[in-house]
């Protein structure tokens, strides 16, 4: 079953279209930057691209940020929220559970299709924006570490090659987890609905009515645990020395949203009465 999950997958159009244009939006920005030599200020547009210009290498780092906010969580609903729901809509899901196959186990084959999915999209994403920003901004090896061109930390002290790989390493794994919570969301509403696009939706609104409140001061005393609070603390593993507080608090806050949604989402499913 799980080996089936994984096989979809990698086979199916939508997801290589999916991940195709989460690698295109950073190519196009690296591009727009290649050609004009204009970069945002330091402070001002997504983290890294004030730097990339002097340095490519730092380019996978602003493209996880162009596409965190908003393409990479759609994405990941859009997957997530088909799982259950577009196998009942086809009325495939009836035919899946005829064998014998768990309600568990085909839900954690899922689980484990959204994981790889998450992993997937935010590889090919790291990779081309790696290739894109050396072929097009070069490397800062010709320069002293630390100085113009050189690889320094958001803080501006001086980041060897091999730190730079294991902070990108760091951040990447934050956000799968990040992803996950968004998975898991999406999860529970495909098995509360038939209908795929119903779950990644009722996904969507979960995520925009987070960010909307995490603005809001009325809503301080909620914001430390909304959905979307610690998305963009994946940064912090690039200040030195990293901040750890809202990492931590990030993960933990995942953790949580995940054990507890897909929680929910297995209690529904195993005792949900199939019709299609």
């Amino acid at each position: 079953m799980i080996r089936v999950e994984l096989g979809k997958v990698f086979r199916r159009p939508r997801t290589l279209v999916s991940v195709g244009l989460l690698c295109l939006l950073p190519i196009i920005v690296a591009i727009f930057l290649a050609t004009t030599h204009i970069a945002p200020p330091p402070g001002q547009g997504a983290a890294f691209l004030s730097a990339v210009l002097n340095n490519g290498e730092l380019y996978p780092a602003a493209a996880l940020a162009l596409v965190l906010p908003i393409f990479l969580p759609v994405a990941v609903a859009v997957f997530a929220g088909d799982a259950v729901a577009g196998e009942a809509s086809t009325g495939t899901l009836r035919y899946l559970l005829i064998r014998p196959v768990g309600r568990g186990r085909l839900l954690l084959a899922k689980l484990i299709a959204v994981v790889v999915f998450v992993i997937f999209a935010i590889f090919l994403v790291v990779v081309t924006a790696l290739i894109t920003g050396v072929l097009l901004f070069g490397t800062g090896h010709a320069a002293a570490v630390g100085q113009p061109g050189g690889l320094t930390s958001l803080s501006g002290n001086a980041l060897s090659p091999s730190q730079l790989i294991l902070r990108l390493l760091g951040a990447i794994g934050y956000i799968v987890l990040s992803m996950l919570g968004v998975g898991a969301v999406a999860l529970l509403f495909s098995t509360l609905t038939d209908s795929a696009l119903g779950a990644a939706l009722g996904t969507l609104a979960v995520l925009i009515a987070s960010e909307v409140l995490d603005t809001l001061d009325a809503a301080s005393s909620v914001r430390p645990y909304l959905l979307t609070n610690y998305w963009l603390s994946w940064v912090d593993f690039f200040r030195d020395p990293v901040f750890w507080n809202n990492i931590e608090r990030g993960a933990g806050l995942q953790v949580v949203y995940v054990v507890v949604l897909l929680g929910a989402a297995w209690a529904n499913f195993s005792t949900k009465d199939i019709t299609s």
